[in-house]
């Protein structure tokens, strides 16, 4: 009995020892720290071979073991007491901005960083944690290169870390100039305020709103104010410079903290972001520095091999062919995909502000004059940037602001004698550049704008001069019955692409007879797509290749996708009622349109790369299920109106051109047979005669094909997901 009772009272002392010795050993340990810049005399003995950082991480297991064993959650221990009351944490920053011993600062931050990570007492509130940890942030991030970057980004991760898990830590992090103020009453104290007894001994700056400071509320009596000095480096600044880091890892993490610290940031703190903070004007910046670093001519097809490429890889895999400046086009490209996508994530009114410094730095005062130049290869380099930008573009705000940058804000439909300025007008122009490539160039930066969800887009280039539908002719009697026997040759389109033909803009192909279900309709609309180029300039079916039903499955599922992009715009599902009255401007397609068509009307005579490029922004076009653009590039049977010219009238002129041409050339058919072998890999490439207009009239071919199976899918236009009949026999 005696024996288990001195056992009791044995544990009993054990108990209450710990809390005596603990806080001995922890003071011990911080005078061992002391005392060594008392007593030592060699200034070259690196931090690491003194007995500094063994002290250090004893203090920290002191601390950690006695927030274990305290009895209240959340109260502060005599150690934890201790190293607040005598500004352990304030003297520390010092020694590490002084550096002494070699490499202390790195023993600072790391110490920093154990303790806010290990000790689940909430400190940052406290004015003798969050002063020194904004000094501490002044120490890092002020050049590249610096030696402790490793242990900055992780002196960083655990701030951010704790700002995630409480927002209002932003409060004490990123601003320490005055206006950081304690709660009047203990009832407005955050949940994690210590007891009243140990704030009583401790300076300690409870959580308010932004707006309390902006009021200019004061510390509590008889603490300092921070330095002044401290708002000129805080934690986002670091982290801007961390992000710039030469090493991969660094920098990678430190963009994923600066990612947190934005999509976490509330109201108030997101206005300091854009108001009081340099983010957006850094961000910018550097992205423009890295648009400089590249060389002044990139080959548009080397551009190209570094799309799409990730923030997060931003280094190209090395078995890709290389080529000069592929390393500073990955890092201009991999800076922009992060600020696209910190754009996203971050608060509406960071996104806001960082999509416009983005536009009016890198959009408006860099690209816009090089897109603008005469020099041809600058405006070549300028275009492919452009386009690879646009390609990785995914954020709202920043496309917004992209696209009031490329297209201006003019709503009126546009008229001939127009002599616009925007730089929407200008790149139109460079379409139908004198140089091939700069319009090749020019019409792929379009195909991938056409691919943006954003109305705006399609609406300035094209649905604003179709809303009134003047294209079509008004008052005419109704149409004929169809004919089945109706030969190309009888079509009144067709005779336009001959000399003194007599052609009449008025003219169309009669409409097809109606029926209930639709499917003649459909049939002989794309029927009359199929039927366009005639018998002795068709090649596909001699080499057994995927014909008609292959557009179609490609057609399908691209047209699901543009459905799916443009279900929001509200558009009608049928076109606008005819106005009976003649209208008052006649109809004018847009400068877009127009030098497509232009374009288009020259296929017999242009390069094939430039001929795909131009036959696939008008499919891009045909695509978009409103019910206008289907009516203007996919009818064949709309009565349009004197001097118009569809999409459709433009192919039947072409044909014409076409019929005329193949009685000049020798064995055409023959030529035309091993030009598509050519192209399709099947025979080496050769020259021969007649090759440009022999290419053209393949890729005529194919689109005429491709038109036919856009048709089909959108049938009825108004309703993509209906049962879609079965594709019309004999074309395929």
């Amino acid at each position: 009995m005696l024996s288990r009772l001195g056992a009791l009272l044995q544990e009993a002392v054990g108990a209450r020892e710990p809390t005596i010795d603990l806080l001995e050993a922890f003071v011990e340990h911080w005078k061992g720290i002391t005392h060594y810049y008392i007593e030592t005399t060699d200034e070259n003995t690196p931090a690491k071979k003194t007995d500094i950082p063994w002290r250090l991480k004893q203090m920290l297991d002191i601390l950690v073991y006695e927030e274990k064993q305290q009895a209240a959650a959340g109260e502060a221990g005599p150690c934890l007491e201790y190293l607040l009351q005598h500004k352990i944490l304030e003297t520390l920053c010092t020694l590490g901005k002084a550096e002494y011993p070699p490499g202390m600062r790195q023993q600072v931050f790391l110490f920093f960083s154990r303790v806010l990570a290990q000790v689940q007492h909430p400190l940052l509130h406290y004015l003798n944690v969050h002063r020194p940890v904004q000094k501490l942030l002044q120490l890092g991030g002020s050049a590249a290169g610096s030696p402790t970057e490793k242990e900055e980004v992780h002196f960083t991760t655990v701030l951010c870390t704790k700002i995630q898990q409480d927002p209002g830590l932003l409060t004490y992090i990123l601003e320490g100039k005055k206006g950081v103020g304690k709660k009047e009453t203990s009832s407005q104290q955050d949940k994690s305020s210590p007891p009243e007894e140990s704030s009583s001994r401790v300076p300690r700056v409870d959580g308010e709103s932004w707006g309390a400071q902006a009021t200019g509320t004061h510390l509590p009596g008889g603490t300092e104010e921070p330095d002044s000095g401290l708002g000129e480096n805080n934690l986002l600044t670091s982290l801007i410079g961390l992000c710039k880091s030469k090493k991969s890892r660094v920098a990678l993490k430190a963009q994923e903290n600066l990612l947190l610290l934005v999509g976490v940031a509330p109201h108030a703190a997101a206005t300091y972001l854009v108001q009081r903070s340099p983010l957006c004007s850094a961000m910018a910046e550097h992205l423009c520095q890295l648009y400089q670093a590249m060389p002044s001519f990139l080959d548009p097809a080397d551009i190209v091999t570094l799309e799409g490429i990730s923030w997060r890889l931003p280094c190209a895999p090395s078995d890709e062919a290389s080529f000069p400046g592929r390393e500073a086009l990955a890092a201009f490209l991999g800076w922009f995909d992060y600020c696209d996508h910190l754009i996203r994530e971050a608060h509406e009114i960071v996104a806001g502000a960082l999509a416009k410094a983005v536009t009016e730095k890198l959009f408006v005062a860099t690209l816009q004059p090089q897109l603008l130049h005469v020099a041809e290869q600058r405006i070549l380099t300028s275009t492919a940037l452009l386009t690879a930008l646009l390609h990785q573009l995914c954020s709202p705000a920043l496309l917004q602001e992209t696209v009031d940058f490329f297209m201006g804000t003019e709503q009126q439909p546009e008229a001939p004698e127009d002599s616009p300025h925007s730089l929407c007008s200008h790149l139109i122009g460079h379409c139908d550049h004198l140089s091939d490539e700069i319009s090749i160039a020019t019409l792929r930066l379009f195909e991938e704008l056409l691919q943006k969800p954003n109305e705006q887009i399609i609406r300035r280039l094209l649905l604003r001069n179709l809303e009134g539908r003047t294209y079509v002719a008004r008052g005419l009697p109704e149409p004929e019955s169809y004919e089945d026997t109706l030969d190309l040759e009888e079509d009144p389109y067709f005779t336009d692409g001959f000399p003194n033909s007599g052609f009449q803009s008025t003219s169309r192909l009669p409409a097809p007879t109606p029926n209930l279900d639709g499917k003649t309709a459909v049939t002989e609309i794309v029927n009359s797509f199929l039927c366009l180029v005639p018998e002795e300039a068709k090649t596909s079916a001699f080499l057994e290749e995927t014909g008609y039903d292959t557009y179609v499955h490609d057609a399908y599922g691209l047209f699901q996708e543009c459905c799916s992009r443009v279900a929001s715009w509200g558009w009608p599902l049928a076109p606008t009622p005819l106005d009976p009255h003649e209208p008052e401007t006649p109809f004018f397609e847009g400068r877009f349109l127009q030098v497509l068509f232009n374009r288009m009307s020259r296929i017999l005579d242009q390069p094939y790369s430039l001929n795909l490029q131009v036959t696939s922004v008008l499919s891009r076009l045909a695509l978009f299920p409103h019910p206008h653009i289907h009516e203007y590039l996919l009818d064949p049977y709309i009565s349009l109106a004197p001097g118009c010219k569809s999409l459709f009238s433009v192919l039947v002129r072409v044909i014409g051109d076409l019929m005329q041409r193949i009685q000049r050339v020798p064995q055409f058919s023959g030529k035309l047979l091993l030009v598509r072998k050519q192209l399709t890999g099947q025979v080496p490439g050769e020259q021969m005669d007649h090759q440009t207009l022999l290419q053209g009239v393949v890729v005529l071919e194919e689109f005429c094909k491709e038109l036919a199976a856009i048709a089909f899918v959108k049938f009825p236009p108004n309703s993509p997901h209906l049962n879609l009949p079965s594709p019309p026999q004999g074309h395929v």
